[in-house]
């Protein structure tokens, strides 16, 4: 009787025998493309569905500030900049041509399933003026942020008028913050505050008066504005005059010295101490 051999797996009891490597690749690469097959044919689907007329963006809701701008206004000039439906457009893109429209500072954008896009506006708060050389003046808002815009659209009356080099517009409008509440003190309204490009602060007020506040950091000169508010008025009451009748007051301050500054007065051809020696052809500064 023959001897069967069991040294073979492959014919050992209970055992399957092993599928062929060439059989197995043959098995994952049908496999694979079935996955693949449909995966084309979900995206084909998807495809044909992201392109129906049925998300198609039929209403446009506009919410937030709209005191300068009507929605007749908005959509024509943002609906031509707009593409694609719920699934394609492009809130970036979307958002930004919302924020082209004259007086909008920024634009919140989003889809609401499955046709709608909703749209919140929040609208520059004009705060001044921003001066060119080319007297094509822009405005300054709440936020320091310079924007352009119809000035003859410009609702607010009595806005300052402020100056700087490229860039400043936030540090001057955060300055003029700082000195306005100062010089109301004295019954003054700042109307131009200018920052030159060597850093020297320089402000015209309501009445015309012209004070140099010099250069140095905001603490620095609104100290030395808060000092010169403070005793201006003693200095000027050693003059004795009817700012009505003859049309006294301060024409020019310069507070650049340091322990004092030199004040001219209108109607006053020389400010001087009474007591002093001084040439009455110089002014002296009144002392702080």
């Amino acid at each position: 009787m023959a001897k069967r051999n069991t040294s073979n797996p492959s014919f050992q009891a209970g055992t399957t025998p092993a599928v062929p490597l060439d059989v197995r690749l043959m098995r994952m690469a049908a496999n694979g493309l079935l996955v693949l097959a449909a995966g084309a044919l979900l995206a084909m689907a998807l495809l044909a569905v992201s392109r129906s007329p049925l998300f198609n963006f039929r209403t446009i809701s506009l919410e937030g500030d709209l005191q300068h701008n009507t929605v007749p206004l908005v959509r024509a000039i943002v609906l031509p900049r707009l593409s694609g439906n719920y699934f394609s457009l492009n809130l970036r893109e979307a958002r930004r041509a919302f924020e082209t429209v004259p007086w909008v500072r920024r634009a919140t954008v989003r889809r609401v399933w499955p046709n709608k896009l909703a749209v919140t506006l929040e609208q520059h708060r004009a705060a001044a003026y921003w001066e060119r050389d080319d007297g094509n003046h822009q405005m300054v808002n709440a936020q320091g942020e310079v924007f352009e815009v119809n000035l003859g659209d410009v609702e607010e009356d009595g806005l300052p008028l402020l100056r700087g080099p490229e860039g400043t517009a936030a540090q001057v409008w955060q300055m003029y913050g700082r000195l306005a509440p100062v010089f109301t003190t004295l019954g003054e309204k700042v109307r131009h505050l200018k920052l030159s490009m060597r850093g020297s602060w320089q402000t015209t007020l309501e009445s015309g008066a012209r004070i140099e506040l010099g250069r140095g950091n905001p603490d620095d000169v609104l100290e030395r504005t808060q000092r010169f508010a403070a005793t201006v008025a003693q200095v000027t009451a050693r003059y004795p005059h009817d700012a009505k009748r003859d049309g006294q007051g301060i024409e020019y301050a310069d507070l650049r010295h340091d322990d004092a500054y030199a004040l001219r007065l209108r109607g006053v051809g020389t400010l001087r101490d009474p007591d002093s020696r001084t040439s009455p052809s110089s002014a002296k500064p009144a002392k702080r």
